[in-house]
């Protein structure tokens, strides 16, 4: 799409975003401008629009969320770290545990293929499950449809109910510390933009992100530059990141959502309970809070998440790291997986 042709389409975009936000803030709900930017970017892509938000606009929008998310990152996290191995063990039972209910479920009650069941399993990693299963033969508006209504759900379930483990406070300033000198916002711009172009070219699931988180949480637990992102940018880049995941689902899959729905909603079902059982299980064992488990253990997108555990005060880094590990473990497995599958077809 040409860079003049895009424009309109992207101000569209970024207007229905803004609106779904404004709406979702007057509603009162928590973390209003990502979720009511997701739900109406989602509404507005399936009925028509021509929803469109460019590579360079997207990676500044991740680049920023994540310093901001290094802001809720402190000193008390590093007792906690001991028992991350455990958690990331107990995480991946329940990530073995809901591909192979969710393989089983898509196999047996609706007779997909197996690579479709498979690539339409797996929670989170979208981007790596739609190339991944582009080069077998999966069923591509099956699987996407499956991934990108998985995602929805999932904020749609996941804010209020983090907002009753709340207890019902407020979610937290949607930014941190915003006193400090030119010289601390300085310095937090120029490291986390290093940060984050090392995340980039590691090819780290959400490298952009991640790399400029982990260098804003130094930066914060050091008091080094222990200074947030204005309200002026954050706001917008959670309008973004809503559009972004709104706009997965376009006006051709409106028929195969409804045919897909009550496949999409047993998959969810099955992710979401096995996920919140393995969730209950770390909480008892480990003793760690029950809002980051939530999060971290939740199968979706390791930004919006990371975005979440900030907005709710619930430990970036430990989310963050949880869904790396996912994310890294699913690279390695699936194609395996796959490659099998394809031999038993030869055989």
């Amino acid at each position: 799409m040409a860079a003049g042709n895009a424009l309109p389409w992207l101000a569209a975009t970024l207007a229905v975003g803004a609106a779904g936000g404004a709406l979702a803030s007057l509603l009162g709900l928590p973390v209003a401008w990502l979720l009511g930017s997701a739900v109406a970017v989602s509404a507005a892509s399936l009925a028509g629009l021509r929803t469109h938000v460019p590579d360079a606009l997207r990676n500044a929008t991740f680049f920023i969320l994540g310093v901001q998310s290094g802001a809720g990152v402190t000193p008390e996290v590093l007792d906690q770290i001991a028992l991350w191995p455990a958690s990331f063990a107990l995480q991946m039972a329940g990530v073995v545990a809901v591909v192979a209910a969710t393989y089983a479920f898509l196999r047996g009650v609706f007779g997909w293929n197996r690579e479709t069941a498979l690539f339409a399993s797996v929670p989170g990693a979208m981007s790596f499950v739609v190339a991944a299963a582009s080069e077998t033969r999966a069923d591509m508006t099956r699987v996407i449809v499956v991934q990108s209504l998985r995602l929805l759900l999932l904020l749609g379930v996941l804010v209020p109910v983090l907002g009753w483990l709340e207890s019902g406070d407020d979610v937290v300033p949607i930014s941190r510390g915003l006193d400090g000198t030119p010289m601390q916002y300085g310095l937090l711009l120029v490291l986390c933009l290093g940060g984050a172009i090392l995340g980039h070219v590691s090819r780290l699931p959400g490298g952009l992100l991640l790399g400029a988180l982990i260098v804003s949480a130094v930066l914060h637990a050091s008091a080094l530059a222990p200074v947030g992102v204005p309200p002026a940018i954050s706001l917008p880049a959670l309008v973004v990141l809503g559009a972004v995941i709104g706009g997965r689902l376009k006006a051709e899959n409106r028929r195969a959502m409804v045919e897909l729905l009550p496949a999409s909603l047993g998959a969810f079902a099955i992710g979401l309970g096995l996920s919140g059982a393995a969730a209950a299980l770390c909480t008892w064992l480990l003793d760690i809070d029950v809002g980051k488990v939530v999060l971290a253990y939740a199968p979706g997108a390791l930004e919006a998440l990371t975005v979440l555990a900030f907005q709710f005060d619930q430990d970036p880094a430990y989310v963050a790291a949880h869904h790396v590990v996912r994310f890294i473990a699913l690279a390695v497995a699936i194609p395996i997986v796959a490659r099998r599958f394809r031999r038993v077809d030869r055989g």
